[in-house]
Parts: C-alpha cells; sequence; structure tokens
C-alpha cells in the first residue's frame, strides 16, 4: 500500500483554498487505497475558536482522523510575520519517518513546513504543490527566496494548479524542467445534488435578499479584492452578500458606511458547506474579484461553476484564476482592481438572461470536466509514480 504523508500549513475546519486542496486530495487518495497522513499547524486554541490570525494565541498538539486520513496538529506558540513558531514540528517530522512514507508531499507557500523539510533530510522523495508566489511581503519574499530554493531544488516534482501561473512565476520558470501542472479538484457533489438543507437556504436568501443577489466567497483578506465588490455596489442594483471571516472585516465594513451602502451590503461571516452551496444557488453571480497572484486559482470558482452560479472574476496577469473560469465560456472576465468593470460585468449577468444561463450551463460542465476531486487524485499517483525510489 502506497504510504503518503502530506504537509500542509492548516487543516479544515481552517477556512481557506489550499487547506480545503490539502484534505480533498488526501482523502482522495486514500478512497484510491493510500494510506495517508496529513501534519499541519493546529490553527484553533483550546476551545476550538480560529486563532490563525493571532500573534501570540498559543496551540496545542492535537491527533485525530479525517475519515480514513490520520491528522496530525502540531501546537504553535506564535505567529510572527505568518510564520508559526512550533518546537513540536521536529518531534512530528522524526515520527512521520518512522512511519517510512513513500512519498512526502509539501504544500507551498508555507515557510514553516518548509524549515521543517530542510531539517529533516529523511523527507524524500518530496513532491511540491505551489499554490501561489509571495507578492505583497517583499521583505519576507527576499528572506525566504533561499528557503524556498533549498527545498525546490530537492523536490523531484513541483505542481502547479494551472499553466497561466507557471508562465508568471520566476520560481517556477527556474524549475521548469521539475514542473507538471495538477489542476485542484473538489468532490462535486454537494453542488450537483444539493442537500434539503443547502435548498432550505438557497430559499431563505431569496425570500431574505432578493434578487440580483451578488455573492462574495472568502477569506477577509487584502488579495481577495472585496474593496473592489464594496465600491462596485455603488453602481448596480441588488444586493451583496459576503461569506468569510479575516482581518479585513473591521475595514471593509467601515467602507461601506463611507460609500452609503450599508444597508445593501451583509457580511455573513462563517456558513457552513451547506449555507455555502444554498448561497451559490441563490446568487445571481459570484464575484471573484481578487488583484494580486496570491490568487493562484480560485476554488470558489469550481464551486460556484458546479452549482451552475456564473462567475465575475478578474484577468490577474500570471495567475491561474482567469484559466479556471473562461471569459465568455464559464463567466465573465474583467481587470483587476477596476470597480466599474465589475459593476458593468454584473449589470451584464442580470440584465441579459440568457447570457447567465449559458454561461451556467458552461460552469456546470467545465467543473465535471477539470475539476473533479476523484480526477485530481488519480492524476496526482500518477505522478508519484514516476517519482518513488
Amino acid at each position: 500500500m502506497l504510504r503518503i504523508a502530506h504537509l500542509g500549513k492548516y487543516y479544515p475546519p481552517s477556512p481557506g483554498g489550499i487547506e480545503e486542496h490539502t484534505r480533498t486530495l488526501a482523502r482522495g487518495q486514500a478512497a484510491l487505497g493510500a494510506e495517508v497522513r496529513v501534519l499541519v499547524v493546529n490553527h484553533a486554541d483550546a476551545s476550538g475558536r480560529d486563532a490563525t490570525f493571532e500573534r501570540l494565541t498559543r496551540t496545542h498538539d492535537r491527533e485525530e482522523c479525517d475519515g480514513p486520513v490520520r491528522v496530525t496538529r502540531v501546537g504553535r506558540v506564535a505567529n510572527v510575520a505568518k510564520l508559526d513558531v512550533v518546537p513540536g514540528l521536529p518531534g512530528a517530522f522524526r515520527k512521520l519517518v518512522r512511519w517510512r512514507p513513500d512519498v512526502w508531499h509539501l504544500h507551498t507557500p508555507n515557510v514553516t513546513m518548509m524549515l521543517g523539510v530542510l531539517a529533516c533530510p529523511a523527507a524524500r522523495p518530496l513532491v511540491v504543490t505551489h499554490h501561489s508566489d509571495i507578492i505583497r511581503q517583499r521583505l519576507l519574499k527576499h528572506l525566504i527566496r533561499p528557503l524556498e530554493g533549498a527545498v525546490y531544488r530537492r523536490a523531484v516534482r513541483i505542481l502547479s494548479d494551472s499553466p497561466g501561473y507557471v508562465d508568471g512565476s520566476p520560481l517556477l520558470q527556474g524549475h521548469r524542467s521539475k514542473v507538471d501542472v495538477l489542476p485542484l479538484g473538489i468532490d462535486l457533489t454537494p453542488f450537483r445534488d444539493p442537500s434539503p438543507a443547502a435548498l432550505a437556504t438557497e430559499r431563505d436568501l431569496r425570500l431574505k435578499y432578493g434578487s440580483p443577489l451578488w455573492l462574495c466567497v472568502g477569506r477577509l483578506i487584502y488579495y481577495k479584492g472585496f474593496r473592489v465588490a464594496v465600491e462596485a455596489m455603488r453602481s448596480v442594483p441588488g444586493r451583496l452578500l459576503v461569506i468569510g471571516t479575516g482581518p479585513m472585516e473591521g475595514e471593509l465594513r467601515a467602507l461601506t458606511a463611507d460609500l452609503g451602502v450599508t444597508d445593501r451590503v451583509a457580511f455573513h461571516g462563517h456558513a457552513s458547506a451547506d449555507q455555502v452551496v444554498g448561497a451559490y444557488r441563490a446568487a445571481t453571480a459570484l464575484w471573484f474579484p481578487s488583484v494580486a497572484r496570491s490568487e493562484g486559482f480560485g476554488l470558489v470558482q469550481v464551486e460556484a461553476m458546479a452549482a451552475g452560479c456564473p462567475v465575475i472574476n478578474t484577468a490577474i496577469p500570471g495567475s491561474g484564476v482567469p484559466w479556471v473560469c473562461r471569459h465568455e465560456q464559464e463567466g465573465l472576465t474583467v481587470p483587476p482592481g477596476d470597480p466599474g468593470a465589475l459593476a458593468a460585468a454584473a449589470d451584464r449577468l442580470f440584465v441579459e438572461s440568457d447570457l447567465r444561463t449559458r454561461l451556467a450551463a458552461g460552469g456546470r460542465e467545465r467543473a465535471a470536466a477539470e475539476f473533479d476531486h476523484g480526477a485530481m487524485a488519480e492524476r496526482s499517483l500518477a505522478i508519484y509514480g514516476g517519482v518513488r525510489t
């Protein structure tokens, strides 16, 4: 039986695309017969509260099983410049070494686990999924460049989410001979065949907010571009529902007041899986206004597409975002950081009902063909087959 050790950053219920991908890939591989373990930092305090963005909040070690996947969450003592300080990490690596994985799969950007890999020569053969370059943290980017270089030189394969991201990443270009493309995948079933709870949420949202209802889903952080979404609300009818939490919530709420759109922007906070599915079904479109290459793919686009919700995304240079959901095929693509262009695209979808119907059908078709979790897991095992020593 193939033994796979995934080295992630955090793990659900911690929100985020990388976290969800780690779980989906691990589960998919286990369903194909692999024995899978995941090592991450524990994002939650003793009460289970999300402490991801808190610098001095301690978390504790925790072992659990997510179905057939064994998950080790190592406690941290602090978070400094997005680096988790984890004294117990070397011991967790030694424990994994004794388990003798056939493949070590690291998910980056992830400074903590990269340090762990470099301190553990036995962590090989190493496969790296490069989810995004470090963009905004310019000082951090230059400080960790040697670290990235050392890890990526050790890797036998480097996986990118999309071909577009490879073309725009100097880091990946420097290791081009090792790079393969493994598009992210999800379990499409909950989005194609919604549960009664999801359908109830859809009904409730339609009654509460009416039409058009615009939707944003994701962490409230700078590169998601939610400021652009709020600014666009000055020029479009309807309501905007924002699902997610994060450090920018206070700033975004203040912006709605400054722009006079407080009564038309609703901050939902955390939502259950069924509530998110219901929101996609109720929405006129998902707004995905990301503004930086920190957004390399955008899994919520796939979720929306599978649910039949058109997407308005952005043409981030060197990102896979517009490749996932293509302009005039599954969604509409606008320039990043342009509230007027976002509003104009939204108006098109609201006015042109045939366009929305066509894009929704295209999204369902592309999600099924390219982004199913089972296909992703099978592709990953095929890649591993070429690297095992």
